[in-house]
């Protein structure tokens, strides 16, 4: 399984959503709070090419975006090879 990581904020139900998703797939995960961190936010922000919201979603380096994208990726069928790589 490809590395996962998370930029997230504990407030956030966006990424309640996406972690949700990803735990039922099985999928272990690294989440960063990104939360009173400026410093992380700005690496998030650079990675993401500028969005600053959160969730900031990353499957094997590549920029998946947020929660919304993960799910649409999930109900297109291309979130379990993605994750399958």
């Amino acid at each position: 399984m490809p590395r996962i990581e998370i930029y997230t904020t504990p407030w956030c139900p966006y990424c309640v959503s996406a972690r949700r998703l990803l735990e039922t797939k099985g999928a272990a995960f690294e989440e960063t709070d990104v939360s009173g961190n400026p410093t992380m936010r700005a690496t998030m922000m650079q990675r993401a090419n500028g969005r600053h919201t959160v969730p900031q979603i990353f499957i094997g380096g590549q920029h998946i975006g947020g929660s919304d994208d993960l799910h649409a990726l999930d109900r297109a069928g291309k979130l379990d090879p993605l994750l399958a790589a």
